[in-house]
């Protein structure tokens, strides 16, 4: 994210300004500042704090070259001491947010950079890195809603452009996402990238026919890509194409024999083929290589259902359900098992929990590709 790198000075300025007289350590702070000796600066501002510790504008100005010195965490001590000090200091709340956000502390920044934001409604740098701390946070809608009005003032940042097509499609926003991934399209035709994003966000708008010309562009621009592959294959999946999903999963565990989500789904996608000798070696070995892949523990209870090894059927969609009680399909085949076992009374309680519980819709693709959106790139921070 190429947005303007610079401290905001006028903390030191106010000093200079200020309405007693500039003490002697004052001025060599100054003159070390000027010549980019921070270390030596740092340690002047101290003794000038130490003479008066009420000294606001010392204290911003301390934050001021701690942070040139990249030491962050003292930085945003000394701009909280500057604010208790005076709460109006100007441009403190801004470095105090940039001081924050340069730790990753994303939540601890959005305060200070509300408030930045608030005192200049035009700034550009407080609006931007107040919308990556929103992002950074998980704050998707908050993060979009910033993000867009910063993009207005930069469109040619397909970096920018990205972190809000991600904002928009993480608070499930797919329309925003679809306008951004589309822009950023036309600017870079080839990204494989921004094809599957777009294909995610078709997804979650139910355009399924869409998202898969999208995925097959993403595969066809860069088919080494990671996920591009599975991502394919899940739609192929959800549309009930397996022998295409079959073709997809396999690529995909090809490329990456670590991906135990590919290797779980192409287990399933056997089993719905009815090639169960084929699919019961990929659940169990999606299970060891991820034993809290709920996919797996499902489909290889109801194998083992079906072929009456009910005690073992049972403790694996036990596993199943105590991954996520809220699902009703493990439920439902544990019933089954029950009932086949003459165990009436658990068959009952089993049946009565699906009863209870609602079907969830297919899980989105996102959210199938990725469970948290990806982090911001230290290098494009500000």
């Amino acid at each position: 994210m190429r947005v303007r790198n610079a401290f905001c000075l006028l903390a030191v300025l106010l000093f200079i300004a200020g309405s007693r007289a500039q003490t002697a350590p004052a001025s060599r702070a100054l003159a070390l500042e000027q010549q980019g000796q921070w270390a030596e600066a740092a340690e002047a501002w101290g003794q000038v704090i130490q003479q008066d510790p009420r000294d606001a504008g010392a204290y911003a100005s301390l934050g001021v070259v701690l942070s040139k010195e990249q030491k962050f965490q003292e930085a945003a001590s000394a701009y909280r001491k500057a604010l208790a000090l005076n709460p109006k200091l100007p441009g403190i709340q801004l470095n105090l947010g940039l001081a924050e956000f340069k730790q990753g502390r994303f939540q601890a920044a959005i305060a200070p950079l509300r408030a930045a934001l608030s005192s200049d409604p035009q700034s550009v740098q407080a609006r931007t890195l107040l919308g990556l701390s929103y992002y950074g946070s998980g704050q998707f809608a908050q993060a979009a809603k910033h993000l867009e009005i910063v993009s207005l003032s930069n469109p040619s940042s397909l970096e920018l452009r990205g972190v809000l097509a991600q904002s928009c499609l993480w608070a499930k926003n797919y329309s925003c996402a679809l306008e951004q991934f589309r822009k950023i399209l036309e600017q870079d035709p080839n990204s494989a990238t921004a094809h599957i994003l777009m294909g995610e966000a078709l997804d979650g708008l139910g355009r399924t026919a869409q998202a898969i010309a999208e995925f097959q562009a993403a595969a066809k621009a860069s088919p080494r890509e990671p996920n591009v592959h599975f991502g394919l294959g899940y739609l192929y999946w959800k549309s009930h194409q397996y022998e295409e999903a079959k073709r997809e999963f396999e690529t995909e565990a090809s490329l990456d024999p670590t991906n135990a989500q590919a290797v779980a789904y192409l287990g399933d996608t056997e089993m719905r083929r009815d090639n169960i000798e084929s699919a019961i070696p990929l659940l169990r070995k999606a299970i060891q290589m991820k034993n809290d892949f709920r996919l797996a523990y499902v489909d290889l209870g109801a194998i083992l259902t079906r072929q009456k090894q009910y005690s073992q059927a049972v403790r694996i969609l036990q596993r199943a359900v105590e991954l996520d009680p809220a699902e009703p399909d493990a439920h439902y085949r544990l019933a089954r098992v029950f009932q086949a076992m003459g165990r009436a009374e658990e068959s009952r309680a089993e049946f009565a929990k699906v009863r209870d519980l609602h079907a969830r819709a297919d899980e989105s693709l996102v959210r199938k590709m990725s469970s948290s959106p990806p982090p911001l790139d230290q290098k494009q921070q500000p």
